[in-house]
């Protein structure tokens, strides 16, 4: 082993020991930074100081907390609940019916946020006494609601897209798109996951056709944010940043006025959440930087390039699915956001030897990296929503090895079948998938 391997193998094994310890994950991966830069390296800590700095200094970073404060104002004002309202009126009538609801919620409420975490949150604290009363086990509500939850990370406003796409210089409105057909994908198979093996539930009647338009009249609003986010972006008009923006402003003066306006008050506080909200992915961001940067400085992204060699093939999917792997693996032990910029050099590495789409290749790692929310040990979403349930993890992670299988099926689909992730880009954003015009006019040539 050369001693570079070797600094890369104490690096990850402080940072694990750290981590288990239960020393917050920003200050586990700089202080396994610092120790092997002042063991196996020349390099400076003011060096480092300004890697931390540089991980954030990325203007599309900004989106973040705006989206975040628009989910915040959307559950402190109540105004989720309309939202269920729509998917009840919807879907509420079927076998299961509640499951499905939180199914088609989540994918809603994920395209305000783009926060798994908010996702959580809003529609378990919602739907899980609900559930419980309509006869659902705590634990199969627990893992459903985190699995719908994940779908935020996939469709747009994504925060794992919003990142993915500043490290890795990938159009963040063609992951956006991208992204957004196995989302939907992910809420269908859960749906049919519910129907089968769900709890019956109360039998409820089909909504009228008044009372389906009474909700969609009362969602109307709401439901225009992501409208404003992704139209804004496809249409060229703004930045993601610059839409965060937007739907905050959208949400003030139009929204709560509309809804709720005695919750002015109480913006400070929602303002104050969302900055929390920020700052700990924020933080990790920083530190995954610093990381990724001595990785890449210790040619990491050569060594496992060498373990891609030996399977003997440069075919895309052989090398989609090692990614899809890796990203499993090491989405079991590490959060979405530092995973993709510790390991972004790889990323770019395989995506050139493969000759893979930038798009493609960055919707397989979110999705991934979204399955890795809810699988163990860590399983963040899953400990969220099984805390939020009153039930131990172990049991919530018993009643999601099932829908393990459609997360499974999802990835393999997206693998093989490319045009699942990119049929939505190349018709509505052609240039962030490497289409041009044609010579002479009459179209776009897409490679």
């Amino acid at each position: 082993m050369t001693s570079n391997e070797t600094a890369i193998v104490v690096m990850c094994g402080i940072f694990l020991a750290l981590g288990y310890a239960g020393l917050p994950v920003a200050f586990a991966l700089i202080a396994a930074v610092v120790v092997v830069a002042g063991l196996f390296t020349d390099l400076t800590i003011g060096s480092l100081m300004g890697q931390l700095f540089n991980g954030i200094n990325e203007l599309a970073l900004l989106a973040i907390p705006f989206f975040l404060l628009v989910g915040e104002i959307m559950t402190a004002a109540r105004i989720t609940p309309r939202l269920i309202a729509l998917t009840q009126a919807m879907v509420g009538h079927l076998r299961s019916g509640l499951a499905h609801v939180v199914a088609v919620s989540c994918m809603i409420f994920g395209g305000i946020s783009g926060s798994s975490t908010a996702d959580t949150v809003a529609i378990g604290t919602i739907l899980m006494p609900a559930m419980t009363e309509e006869g659902y086990a705590p634990e199969f509500s627990a893992a459903l609601i985190a699995a719908g939850a994940s779908i935020a990370s996939m469709v747009p406003p994504s925060i794992m897209a919003i990142v993915y796409g500043a490290v890795g210089d990938a159009s963040v409105g063609g992951l956006f798109l991208g992204g957004a057909v196995p989302g939907l994908m992910v809420c269908i198979g859960l749906m049919i996951y519910s129907y089968f093996f769900g709890a019956p539930g109360v039998a409820k009647r089909r909504a009228s056709l008044f009372e389906f338009a009474a909700s969609v009249r009362g969602a109307a609003l709401p439901l225009m944010i992501p409208v404003i986010i992704i139209g804004s972006i496809l249409g060229g008009v703004i930045t993601p940043a610059e839409a965060g923006m937007a739907a905050v402003v959208y949400t003030l003066i139009v929204l709560l006025p509309a809804i709720n306006r005695t919750h002015y008050r109480r913006l400070p506080r929602d303002i104050a959440m969302a900055a929390v909200m920020y700052a700990i992915p924020l933080t990790a961001v920083a530190g995954a930087s610093a990381f990724g940067w001595m990785l890449a400085y210790l040619g990491g992204a050569d060594i496992i390039m060498g373990w891609v060699r030996l399977l003997g093939t440069t075919d895309a999917r052989a090398i989609l699915f090692f990614v899809a792997v890796l990203f499993l693996i090491v989405g079991d032990f590490l959060d979405g956001l530092p995973a993709i910029i510790i390991l972004m050099p790889v990323i770019l590495s395989l995506e050139k030897l493969g000759h893979i789409n930038s798009v493609h290749m960055g919707v397989v790692v979110i999705v991934t990296l979204a399955f890795g929310l809810i699988t163990p040990p860590c399983g963040i979403i899953l400990l969220l929503s099984s805390s939020l349930a009153g039930v131990p993890f172990s049991r919530a992670l018993r009643r999601s090895l099932p829908i393990y299988v459609v997360f499974a099926i999802v990835i393999s689909i997206i693998i093989l079948l490319p045009d699942t992730v990119l049929f939505l880009p190349r018709h509505f954003l052609p240039r962030a998938v490497g289409c041009f015009p044609r010579p002479h006019g009459g179209g776009w040539i897409c490679p």
